[in-house]
């Protein structure tokens, strides 16, 4: 179980630093990004005010959050039976 805490704070801090190093690593995919998010979120406010859209949307996509999670799953389980031999 300790193994388990261990390796559980060290992938958590290398997530963390990779996801907050890779935008600066490529700036153009993050402005790019960002911009696609506003036009998303504009075309949304737009929308809502004309009364074309639902007043409830969501932005993240479930079906990438499901294969993120079923990949990860698939990652993790040899690691950590690896790691307790």
């Amino acid at each position: 179980m300790q193994n388990f805490l261990v390796l559980s704070l060290v992938a958590s801090v290398v997530l963390t630093l990779l996801l907050n190093l890779l935008p600066m690593l490529f700036p153009k995919s993050s402005a790019k990004i960002e911009r696609k998010v506003h036009e998303k979120v504009s075309e949304a406010v737009a929308k809502q005010e004309e009364g074309t859209q639902p007043r409830v949307r969501v932005f993240f996509p479930w079906k990438a959050m499901l294969l993120i999670s079923v990949g990860l799953t698939i990652v993790v389980n040899p690691i950590s039976l690896f790691a307790s031999r």
